[in-house]
């Protein structure tokens, strides 16, 4: 298994508090970047800027994803463009959700 689907794996372990979906199926992962060196860039929004989360969600990502045996670090970039909407959901989540 390659090191991005495992990092994949564990984000999807990971939920919003506010929304019964992954946050990887809810589309607030917008890219894995994983280089030579087994480093991890991951950059992330929030579904809204004011989310009580806004603290704690990125620290769990990133703490998730440096359990991972071959992980040697995690950059974690929160990012607020594009704006999250929607539409960024993957269909398995719209279902879940009835949208």
């Amino acid at each position: 298994m390659k090191l991005k689907d495992k990092i994949i794996g564990e984000i999807k372990k990971i939920y919003d508090p506010e929304i019964p979906v992954n946050i990887y199926e809810l589309g607030l992962i917008y890219d894995i970047i994983v280089k030579e060196d087994k480093s991890v860039k991951i950059k992330m929004t929030l579904t809204t800027p004011n989310c009580p989360v806004a603290e704690s969600l990125p620290k769990e990502v990133k703490d998730s994803v440096m359990e991972i045996a071959d992980v040697k670090k995690v950059d974690l970039d929160l990012v607020w463009d594009p704006p999250w909407d929607k539409s960024m959901m993957s269909e398995a989540a719209k279902l879940e959700l009835n949208l």
